[in-house]
């Protein structure tokens, strides 16, 4: 079965631009648990524009579901990765600058910096997920970093969605490679209500989708528990 963890960060971007706690992040991720999302994912950033550190301190005693943590790996976001022991962190290249994440890791340039961090992770217990362009050797590379799984970038199959037998077949190739490889796959970005379906059908060993924006905006016009449902609907 392939999980829904709904990215909640919009939530958190509407409530910062007025101040205050309206919409409250915590009870909205509580609601999408009640009506079956599987679990509850957070991108904690430097600048706190939309999910804030103490967000995560408050979320993670309530939440009953998967609790995923994604961002760049820097020292503040690991102390507070280790101290709330989530299911799962994903690491991210994301620079402080970033509007959203837009590629993924070159895992071969960069195991000296992945190995030990993602080493850090799995000694407290925690599943390690590595956000990857859908290209086999960055799968590989992230196997060898010690991963536990990969997080294939989905925009590009977004973006060319329109073409889509094209489009998803590198996404098949490096899905492939991590079930060869033993590793748990993930995928996120730009998944929608239009798309998402045939990405689950063609790759079906999939383990968990991660999707916030286009859930958030679909929610405006449908409700949030129907768009849950639609979206659940999609990954049957």
């Amino acid at each position: 079965m392939t999980r829904l963890s709904v990215n909640i960060n919009k939530i958190a971007t509407l409530r910062n631009a007025r101040g205050g706690n309206n919409p409250n992040v915590l009870n909205v991720a509580l609601d999408l648990e009640m009506y079956g999302a599987q679990g509850i994912t957070v991108h904690p950033r430097p600048d706190e524009r939309h999910i804030k550190y103490n967000d995560v301190l408050e979320l993670r005693p309530a939440i009953r579901t998967e609790f995923n943590i994604e961002g760049f790996p820097d020292e503040r976001l690991i102390d507070l990765v280790l101290k709330v022991s989530p299911s799962q962190v994903t690491l991210v290249p994301d620079s402080p600058e970033q509007i959203t994440s837009n590629t993924g890791w070159n895992t071969k340039e960069n195991q000296n910096f992945l190995v030990p961090i993602i080493d850090v992770f799995k000694k407290a217990g925690i599943r390690t997920s590595v956000f990857v362009n859908a290209e086999e050797e960055m799968v590989l590379y992230a196997a060898k970093a010690g991963a536990d799984r990969v997080e294939l970038y989905t925009e590009p199959y977004a973006s060319h969605y329109k073409n889509k037998t094209e489009a998803i077949k590198p996404f098949v190739r490096a899905a492939m490679k991590a079930r060869e490889l033993g590793l748990g796959l993930n995928a996120g970005h730009d998944l929608s209500l239009e798309n998402l379906k045939y990405f689950h059908v063609t790759i079906p060993w999939l383990d968990e989708v991660s999707i916030g924006h286009a859930l958030i905006c679909d929610a405006l016009y449908m409700g949030l528990q129907k768009t849950v449902e639609a979206y659940l609907k999609c990954l049957n």
